[in-house]
């Protein structure tokens, strides 16, 4: 009887133990992804695929929104972009992708330096994020002929993203961006800084409201304007698609933060939808 009894409270006593060691761990994990894809709406988030993930991108632009006649910009002329992502690692992802507008072709590259943890032991979660740019249109779209050389073609991104979620419906994050151009028209700066932010509430089940906002910091002597962008997310385990209005057309950050010239408050919107494929 005795043992019997010593053998029960040792258990009790182990179970005591344990269960704050298990909930230690559970809570120690890294929280739910705080975005449905690797992108918002042109922004990277701080998601990335899986090892051994493939993922695909489609990115439209219709015109700017004028009249009923062109049916709010979708006759008008339409930008694309595809691009295809792969997860090296779960921290490491590259991908290529390819532009309709200036035929631009990119590689981008993205690691996940931190990620937020269910007991708040680490806060936010952290990427660096980067991309290589060629601007493919035969060299009479770069000014004088005899100055153009190869080099002119690039541009380049690097950015630090950093996200939190906050409970299950909310996520939010801020990425301060540097862009340099090779080349630029007359007026416009090598040199560009800006810093974006992004918001995504979800609102039923799996669709979502979902905002983005950049404002620049380097100003040119030309008019550049911050790029805004709203829109409604539906997703499903293997798919999002994402439809929203913006005031700039570029599918390629470098672009817009360069040369956006539509003024947010001027109602110079188009239409566009994105669509993520998860392989």
């Amino acid at each position: 009887m005795n043992n019997r009894i010593i053998i029960s409270v040792s258990i009790f006593a182990l179970m005591l133990i344990c269960v704050p060691v298990f909930s230690q761990e559970e809570e120690d994990k890294p929280i739910r992804p705080p975005f449905e894809t690797t992108l918002l709406i042109d922004n990277q988030t701080t998601v990335n695929p899986y090892k051994g993930a493939l993922g695909l991108e489609i990115q439209h632009r219709f015109s700017k929104i004028s009249s009923i006649s062109d049916i709010f910009g979708i006759y008008g002329t339409a930008n694309t972009r595809m691009a295809l992502s792969y997860g090296i690692t779960d921290k490491l992802m590259v991908g290529l992708g390819t532009t309709r507008s200036y035929k631009l072709q990119d590689l981008e590259w993205k690691y996940s330096i931190l990620t937020q943890t269910r007991s708040g032991k680490i806060p936010v979660s952290l990427s660096y994020a980067g991309n290589m740019v060629v601007d493919a249109r035969d060299s009479e779209a770069f000014g004088d002929p005899a100055l153009f050389k190869a080099v002119h073609r690039l541009s380049y991104m690097n950015q630090l993203i950093v996200s939190r979620k906050f409970g299950m419906l909310i996520s939010a994050q801020v990425a301060p961006t540097f862009i340099w151009m090779n080349a630029v028209e007359e007026g416009y700066n090598n040199i560009n800084f800006s810093v974006n932010t992004g918001i995504r509430a979800m609102v039923l089940g799996f669709h979502s409201i979902i905002l983005e906002y950049e404002q620049p910091v380097t100003q040119p002597d030309a008019d550049v304007y911050p790029n805004l962008a709203l829109g409604v997310e539906i997703g499903t385990s293997t798919h999002s698609f994402r439809v929203f209005a913006s005031n700039y057309n570029a599918l390629i950050k470098n672009y817009n933060v360069a040369y956006n010239s539509n003024n947010p408050f001027d109602l110079n919107y188009q239409f566009g939808f994105n669509i993520s494929i998860k392989f």
